[in-house]
């Protein structure tokens, strides 16, 4: 019987393995911030080359976009964050810890309060309820406030209120901003999406959960212009196809559901927004990805600032519009802590403990792993033509030391789902056997189809 999957697994694995690493760990770390290991990058990138393949390359109506992290400020008054990019701040006059008023309130007592007022938020902490501070269990608190959750900066050598800038929170304004850039060097028509991928940065009061909850993180977004009136349409459109696609990679279909946003909860700018939620292990059901219906509400504010004139001319029926857009965003990171969390599997074979990471092939961070079953000539000799053959393919691993089961264990862990073994027999008829990581079956294969084999089991 498989074991629970806690966080407190994931994260001691993670380290272990080489995936996430605490940042400036020599030092004790900062909190909230994250390095991504030797396998923590190849699967990451795994992860955003997925999405781009089938966002971007897969299609006719797509086009990519990788734009400045820091912008004109008045990209960020336009958009409103500047004004209502808040969180709901609340100090603890007994400890001196700052939390998220909502989480605060959520966590002690179970209700929604997301959307409210600070005034309405202060007067749930003082009344009947008398929630207590975690750290403590203090009852004074301080009056509740908004704290503007972007991070300042400036640009130039003085630090001068006419120099601030700030670093990007979404990835989407740049998106927006380049959206008559786009129209006019491109032959793109209504409806296309301009895709982007990503560092954003937000000033988070609570951050944690892991790499789930961060400050600094990466957005894979894009924003999907169509005409008014098929943007409902096209909305459920991509509910599905992004539901489908983290199906089509392996994610667990129990573990994974779609949550209608309430009114309280969408971004004042949408109409509707539906969160694809995954049933994570530190606290159930949170938000891997949004999709939201941002109306025409972006562009016309860029315009208004700008003074320029974002619409699309329809030559077919004469007309000029400005587009409404809907918009799947989502960070890579969380998506690889649900594959990490989903797939982490311990489990009984042959009367011993296996740790293994049941990947799918396209996201495994290592493909295949090539074992010389002896490190002598020509075993050895073999084994390093055909590592130095699939190489240039795919993250391929080379390993001769210890036994084979040892091997096959620690590839098994690091998530690889196929491994390659060159033995004595291979001198004599040229073939070597490939073992599947979660099938554990073996098949026996001719060198030379190593490669083509290799590719279909992967891509499969």
């Amino acid at each position: 019987m498989p074991e629970t999957v806690t966080m407190e697994k994931i994260v001691a694995f993670c380290k272990r393995r080489g995936f996430v690493y605490q940042s400036s760990e020599i030092y004790g770390g900062i909190r909230s911030s994250y390095d991504y290991g030797p396998l923590g990058v190849e699967l990451k990138r795994n992860i955003k080359e997925e999405w781009w393949r089938r966002m971007v390359h897969a299609r006719e109506d797509m086009v990519g976009l990788d734009s400045a992290i820091i912008m004109h400020p008045k990209v960020w008054e336009a958009s409103g964050h500047t004004a209502t990019f808040n969180d709901m701040l609340v100090e603890s006059r007994t400890s001196g810890r700052r939390y998220r008023a909502d989480h605060l309130i959520e966590d002690a007592t179970g209700r929604e309060v997301e959307g409210l007022s600070p005034e309405e938020l202060t007067e749930i902490i003082e009344g009947d309820e008398r929630i207590k501070d975690p750290a403590d269990g203090g009852r004074d608190f301080a009056p509740v406030r908004p704290f503007n959750l972007m991070f300042e900066t400036y640009t130039g050598p003085v630090k001068s209120p006419e120099n601030i800038a700030y670093l990007r929170p979404e990835t989407a304004q740049g998106i927006f901003v380049n959206f008559k850039n786009v129209l006019d060097t491109t032959r793109v028509k209504v409806p296309f999406g301009i895709a982007q991928i990503g560092k954003s940065f937000r000033n988070e009061i609570t951050p944690g959960n892991f790499i789930f909850r961060t400050r600094e993180f990466e957005q894979m977004e894009m924003e999907f212009f169509v005409e008014p009136g098929t943007d409902e349409e096209w909305h459920e459109y991509w509910i599905e196809e992004r539901f489908n696609w983290y199906l089509n990679l392996g994610l667990s279909e129990e573990k994974l559901r779609k949550r209608e946003q309430t009114e309280d909860q969408r971004a004042h700018y949408a109409t509707r927004g539906v969160d694809i939620e995954y049933n994570y292990p530190f606290g159930g059901w949170s938000e891997l990805e949004g999709i939201a219906n941002r109306t025409d509400y972006d562009l016309k504010k860029h315009a208004q600032y700008s003074g320029q004139r974002l619409e699309y001319f329809d030559q077919a029926n004469n007309k000029s519009f400005i587009p409404y857009v809907v918009e799947p965003a989502v960070s890579p990171d969380r998506i690889m802590l649900a594959f990490l969390v989903d797939a982490y599997t311990e489990e009984e074979l042959n009367g011993e403990r296996r740790t293994v990471l049941k990947l799918h092939p396209r996201l495994a961070p290592t493909k295949a792993a090539v074992f010389p079953l002896s490190k002598k000539e020509p075993v050895s000799t073999i084994a390093r033509e055909l590592y130095d053959d699939l190489k240039g393919d795919y993250r391929i691993f080379y390993d001769d030391s210890g036994s084979i089961g040892r091997r096959y264990r620690r590839q098994d862990e690091a998530g690889t789902p196929f491994c390659v073994t060159v033995d004595f027999d291979t001198i004599e008829d040229k073939q070597v056997t490939i073992r599947d990581r979660d099938t554990l079956q073996q098949e026996r294969i001719p060198i030379q189809a190593v490669r083509e084999r290799l590719q279909g089991l992967i891509s499969g």
